[in-house]
């Protein structure tokens, strides 16, 4: 299935007579039209756990907050499941959250073609709100996108973990990030309105995500005379998706091209690397 017939027929993809509890999320926007797509109620609860349990392991994230040591966080994003994920993961951790929503529609082709001084000048409201928690409180876990975290440079002494997704995650990006922000974990992800976050390691030069298996399995895939196949680990084809839980079966391709990766760390199934999308 192509991106384009679930934009336009979300509907069709909620099972007949389904009684869980659905909610339908929009996606960000930022690189493209924006589409819909739903999940249950409980599968906010398995990304979280999936979420959870991949930090405590790959980041220690358990051994860094406790009752004695308090995840304090701001997070930018755009409202829906976003808002929700990150919520419930904050509170985990016994955490406090200050939530900033952003209208994200169109915002990676503002940033390349005009710059992050014109990003900033859209997201006003946030940049000042931003201002006034960080002089106010002493945060310091923020979960951003790259053009944003120049918004936390004047307080990067406090900040232990910043989680970042979206438009400029690369490794120059985090090699200059991590001399800006010396001491702090750097945690990537890769968000997706009909998934969640999934989650990423810096791998070298190279930045590897894994899918919250078994709902969703990402393959990359190469166009042959009769089809398709998945290409072989390390060649780069386009990204297939299999997103299966009760509330929802959708195979699809997506406009995105990735690495293959193998299992690594504590994932024991392959994963996907270095996604590179146009803009539309």
């Amino acid at each position: 299935m192509e991106e384009e017939y679930l934009r336009h027929n979300w509907v069709e993809f909620v099972p007949d007579g389904y009684t869980g509890r659905i909610r339908f999320y929009q996606s960000s926007g930022t690189t493209r039209e924006r589409a819909i797509g739903h999940w249950d109620r409980e599968y906010l609860f398995a990304v979280h756990r999936y979420l959870k349990t991949s930090l405590d392991e790959i980041y220690a994230l358990n051994k860094t907050y406790d009752e004695n040591h308090r995840m304090r966080t701001i997070a930018h994003g755009p409202y829906g499941w976003f808002q929700e994920e990150i919520s419930e993961l904050v509170w985990s951790y016994g955490g406090l959250l200050y939530f900033i929503g952003m209208e994200t529609d169109g915002l990676k082709k503002v940033y390349e073609t005009q710059g992050l001084s014109a990003v900033l000048k859209i997201l006003d409201p946030l940049v000042r709100y931003t201002n006034r928690i960080m002089e106010r409180d002493s945060i310091n876990t923020v979960r951003s996108a790259p053009p944003l975290m120049a918004l936390f440079e004047p307080y990067s002494e406090d900040i232990e973990t910043a989680i970042i997704s979206g438009v400029g995650v690369n490794h120059e990006f985090f090699e200059a990030l991590g001399a800006k922000f010396e001491g702090a974990k750097l945690i990537p992800l890769y968000g997706y309105y009909l998934i969640g976050d999934l989650m990423g390691i810096h791998k070298g030069r190279e930045f590897w995500y894994y899918p919250n298996y078994p709902f969703t399995i990402i393959f990359p895939m190469s166009k042959e005379d009769d089809g398709y196949r998945i290409v072989k680990r390390y060649e780069r084809g386009r990204v297939a998706m299999l997103i299966a839980r009760p509330e929802v079966l959708v195979v699809k391709f997506e406009d995105e091209t990735a690495l293959r990766t193998p299992p690594y760390g504590p994932f024991k199934w392959d994963g996907f690397g270095d996604p590179e999308r146009e803009v539309g």
